[in-house]
């Protein structure tokens, strides 16, 4: 990633915060910040998360 941090618990924290107040989607946020939407779900998947796009975060 090249804009986001590589540790999964503050990774979870800087998107979630930024998709609720900047983002209304994470597609939105990945197009935005040049990231790979599909590397940032895993990460946060292997780390027991899942995203929710009617809640638009990381659970």
């Amino acid at each position: 990633m090249k804009n986001l941090p590589n540790d999964p618990i503050i990774l979870l924290s800087v998107v979630n915060t930024k998709l609720r107040d900047m983002y209304s989607s994470l597609d939105l946020l990945c197009d935005d910040l040049n990231e790979d939407k599909e590397e940032i779900i895993k990460k946060l998947f292997d780390a027991g998360f899942e995203y929710d796009p009617i809640q638009n975060r990381f659970i």
